[in-house]
Parts: C-alpha cells; sequence; structure tokens
C-alpha cells in the first residue's frame, strides 16, 4: 500500500471515532413523565427537560432550596415542564447566577428516584431587547 493510501485511511478511523463519541454523549428533549419511565426501565441516559419555575403572584420563583452556609453544593428546586408536569430537581453544585431572574430553565440529567439530577443547567433569561414597562414615561413632541 502507498503512503497516501494509509494517510486516508488513519484520518477516516480517526473522523469515524469522533463521530462515534459526540453520538453516544447525545441527549434527547423530554419531559419529567418520560424521564421518570426511562428511569422506571433501567435507561439511565442524560435528557434535557425545558421548563420554567414556580413563581407567585408577585412573579418571585418559589420553593427554591439553596443554604451555602450549610452545603454550598446543594441547590434543589421545582421546575415545571412544558406539559405542565412539575418535579423536583436537585443539583449538586452552587445556585447559578441570576437563577431568579430566568424565563426559562433547560436541565440536563436523569431521574433517580422521586428526583430529578440535574448535571447541568442552562438558563434562559429575560433578553435585554424585549421592551420594559414605562409607566410614566413620556415624551413630549414639538
Amino acid at each position: 500500500m502507498k503512503k497516501s493510501h494509509l494517510f486516508i485511511l488513519a484520518i477516516i478511523a480517526v473522523a469515524s471515532a469522533i463521530i462515534l463519541s459526540t453520538t453516544a454523549d447525545a441527549s434527547v428533549y423530554v419531559g419529567f413523565s418520560e424521564a421518570r419511565q426511562r428511569a422506571a426501565e433501567g435507561n439511565n441516559t442524560k435528557v434535557h427537560v425545558v421548563g420554567k419555575l414556580l413563581r407567585d403572584s408577585q412573579k418571585r420563583p418559589i420553593d427554591l432550596q439553596y443554604d451555602p452556609m450549610t452545603d454550598p453544593n446543594y441547590f434543589a428546586f421545582t421546575l415545571v415542564d412544558s406539559t405542565h408536569v412539575a418535579q423536583r430537581v436537585v443539583y449538586n453544585q452552587p445556585q447559578p447566577q441570576d437563577f431568579e431572574t430566568s424565563e426559562q430553565v433547560v436541565i440536563t440529567g436523569c431521574m433517580k428516584g422521586n428526583v430529578f439530577m440535574a448535571d447541568n443547567i442552562l438558563l434562559k433569561c429575560p433578553s435585554k431587547y424585549v421592551k420594559k414597562d414605562l409607566k410614566g414615561a413620556t415624551a413630549s413632541v414639538k
């Protein structure tokens, strides 16, 4: 075999290994019901869940549990997925900055018993380009 053929085969082998390793890490977007079902079947692959935080009448998040003095690596909250199923989520890292102001939360992880163990949290925060409520703000045109 020529050296060029060996070089091309080596490149194909490396490319195949990269593709296989990235597809093994890929996870799917599901709701909490499907995440529970997967866990009950023994499937512990990572999944993504998109949801919103429970909020009170003043739109402040409720049911957050984080005390950095007791355990800085324990953060728990309740998330409501797109199918309106509420689930307790535990994240064994500090609470992400600006968590309370996020509009949507994307978590990656899997169900363990009655809780969803999150490995990663991605926050979808309000855009600075969204029009703010400008009560009392007027402009005069002359």
